[in-house]
């Protein structure tokens, strides 16, 4: 009784959707050993786990093992966490043959992704730092968090947070299109230009070296593409 109303109260993703067929179901052991090595605390064992399934194809195709990525998007090491991003984001693209992913797997890609918060967006940009290649890729996965734009001005009104890392969630706001942002990075702006103007009327006076300016051109480019948007 107690299970009966806990499975129908919490639905759990299914290993592998019945859209694909039942040869997928014989790649279950394979599957299963891949996805204990993806949790190991070994980072070998948890790279040779991720290609494992990205081979098998299994993030494509069972909702259980697509949930358990979107789980390691805070994976500690960056060129493995910037490999499971990269496989999350071709989710969300058909493949080679125009096919889309099951839908039952895109469901549950957009309602782990829907609810992911500070820590995972930061997650996300700090990849994009690394690997801004994967720009597309983030994106599309950010925006199907439904309070994105509220952790991204989180983090560009954050001065202790790392310079690179705002700019960076600057961007995204441009590129995804978060005309919500526009007051925040309209005041980002005003003051990183009081800021420039007032050491241009005075030269003589010693340099102050602030990196906050750096974000100067970054902002004016998000907020041209929102306003062009």
């Amino acid at each position: 009784m107690i299970t009966e109303i806990f499975s129908s109260r919490f639905p759990q993703p299914q290993l592998f959707s019945l859209e694909e067929g039942i040869e997928q179901v014989e790649l279950f052991p394979e599957v299963w050993g891949a996805a204990e090595k993806l949790i190991s605390p070994e980072i070998l064992l948890r790279w040779e786990g991720l290609e494992g399934l990205l081979e098998l194809k299994a993030p494509r195709f069972s909702p259980l093992i697509l949930y358990l990525l979107c789980t390691r998007i805070v994976e500690p090491d960056i060129d493995l966490r910037a490999r499971i991003i990269e496989a999350l984001g071709d989710v969300t693209q058909p493949d080679n043959n125009g096919n889309p992913a099951p839908g039952n797997v895109r469901l549950i890609l957009s309602n782990y992704m829907s609810r992911i918060r500070t820590r995972q967006i930061y997650s996300l940009l700090q990849v994009l730092v690394v690997y801004p290649s994967l720009e597309e890729h983030i994106s599309r996965l950010i925006n199907v968090c439904s309070y994105a734009n509220n952790h991204l001005v989180e983090i560009i009104n954050d001065r202790k947070k790392p310079l690179d890392i705002r700019q960076q969630s600057i961007r995204i706001i441009g590129v995804v299109g978060y005309i919500e942002a526009i007051p925040t990075l309209d005041r980002l702006l005003a003051r990183l230009e009081a800021r420039m103007n007032g050491q241009k009327a005075m030269p003589f006076a010693p340099h102050s070296d602030n990196p906050e300016l750096d974000l100067l051109v970054t902002t004016r480019e998000a907020l041209a593409s929102l306003r062009a948007s």
